[in-house]
């Protein structure tokens, strides 16, 4: 399944409590392609370090969909001659996913499994919820806001796909 783009912030704290309203279409372009990009180097990460296959599944499925929605997306902002602009939430993301991987270097086994996947349910439901408060209702260009709109039910799906790994993983330790 193709899916997303965007965010999955750094599971906790994401600067996107603005109104859709105060967010520009460089802003967002800014946001996808690092939360991409973030997702994209935890999967790399779990697919090198886990023990469990279905997470390697998982994060290879994080790899191949982000790394497919980061094209269209650059793609687009191209095509649309938007320079993304980094701003608070992408920078926030990218610190974010920094520590994620820190921290995620220092476990092994079915603790890695776990952190990996819990960090992955919590990523995607932030995504969800930027997507519907903030990054949808703040794109001004309408092919930005159907592509942030097309791919919502792929991180619902890999939020889901998440969640029942969680069980799975908890009941390895």
């Amino acid at each position: 399944m193709q899916c997303s783009i965007i965010l999955t912030a750094a599971v906790l704290l994401l600067p996107l409590s603005a109104s859709g309203q105060d967010i520009s279409d460089a802003q967002i372009a800014a946001i996808v392609v690092t939360a991409n990009q973030v997702d994209i180097d935890a999967g790399k990460l779990a697919v090198t370090r886990s023990s469990n296959d279905k997470v390697k599944a998982f994060a290879q499925l994080m790899i191949t969909d982000h790394t497919g929605v980061n094209k269209a997306a650059t793609d687009l902002v191209t095509r649309l001659k938007v320079t993304p602009q980094h701003n608070p939430t992408s920078d926030a993301l990218q610190a974010g996913g920094a520590k994620n991987l820190a921290h995620l270097r220092t476990l092994k086994g079915a603790a890695f499994d776990q952190a990996y996947i819990n960090h992955e349910y919590a990523y995607h439901q932030q995504v969800v919820d930027a997507l519907d408060k903030t990054l949808i209702p703040g794109a001004t260009n309408a092919e930005l806001k159907a592509l942030l709109i097309k791919v919502r039910p792929a991180f619902i799906a890999h939020r889901d796909h998440a969640k029942s790994l969680q069980s799975s993983t908890s009941e390895d330790r």
